[in-house]
């Protein structure tokens, strides 16, 4: 289960972000790089080509300067968010969970803005069940995808726990979140493995992405896994740290502006 139930025997944080880095371009930018804290210069010509291509692409939407406020979630829908992220990365011993790192923010901004709005999406059918070589096959866009999926969500839990989900512990989250997974709960308006499968790639991509999208509060998923962040260029690096360990302050876009 993804959801990283340690008492199930659950892989830890690096082995999570490991397995599940690439399900978003800016998990794969940061999964690019060895775990253990540093890279080598080798490493970061890579990386930091595929942090760009992540922020001009499909998923990365316009930087938001001020405040932390919703701009897309309602007050139910934030709560769900906020408590859905927590549970898939929660803070251990290893590091920051995303609810600490402001992934929800992060999400709140894909939903409000041309991501979330399908502005690159094919959205007049014919549509049917495709396989998942086929991509995105719903006449929904992403933003009415998710919410529509809380509301489903949060009905599910109402009806088996009498409460919201952000009201169960932290236990009976997870618990629910394996369901959404396994596919043991079928949701009445949305595909359960298509909503599961976008909240956890947002999440992902929300704990690594550039802070200036919302999320990676501080660069700390940079600093956990030794990322330096988006340098311009680091051909002056390569000659004197090859083979040995690069470890910088990470810089984000904004950084460099």
């Amino acid at each position: 289960m993804s959801t990283r139930q340690k008492s199930q025997g659950d892989v830890g944080r690096r082995d999570f972000l490991k397995l599940f880095g690439a399900a978003g371009a800016a998990g794969a930018a940061a999964s690019a790089l060895p775990l253990g804290g540093s890279a080598s210069a080798d490493d970061l010509m890579a990386a930091t080509a595929a942090d760009t291509k992540h922020h001009h692409g499909i998923a990365a939407t316009e930087p938001h300067a001020g405040g932390s406020g919703y701009e897309f979630f309602n007050v139910d829908e934030s709560a769900f968010i906020e408590a859905a992220v927590d549970t898939l990365l929660p803070s251990d011993s290893t590091g920051p969970g995303a609810k600490e790192l402001g992934v929800a923010t992060y999400i709140d901004r894909q939903m409000a803005g041309g991501y979330g709005k399908g502005d690159r999406l094919y959205l007049e059918g014919p549509f049917g069940e495709g396989t998942p070589e086929q991509g995105y096959q719903l006449p929904m866009t992403p933003s009415e995808l998710i919410r529509a999926g809380i509301a489903d969500a949060n009905a599910f839990v109402q009806k088996t726990h009498k409460s919201t989900f952000d009201g169960l512990s932290a236990k009976d989250r997870a618990e629910v979140l394996a369901d959404l997974e396994g596919g043991k709960v079928e949701l009445p308006t949305v595909p359960t493995a298509t909503f599961f499968g976008l909240l956890l790639q947002l999440t992902i991509e929300g704990y690594f992405a550039d802070p200036m999208y919302g999320g990676n509060k501080d660069r700390a998923a940079w600093k956990m896994i030794g990322f330096p962040g988006a340098d311009a260029m680091y051909m002056d690096k390569i000659e004197p740290f090859r083979n040995r360990p690069y470890k910088a302050e990470p810089k984000g876009i904004q950084d460099l502006i």
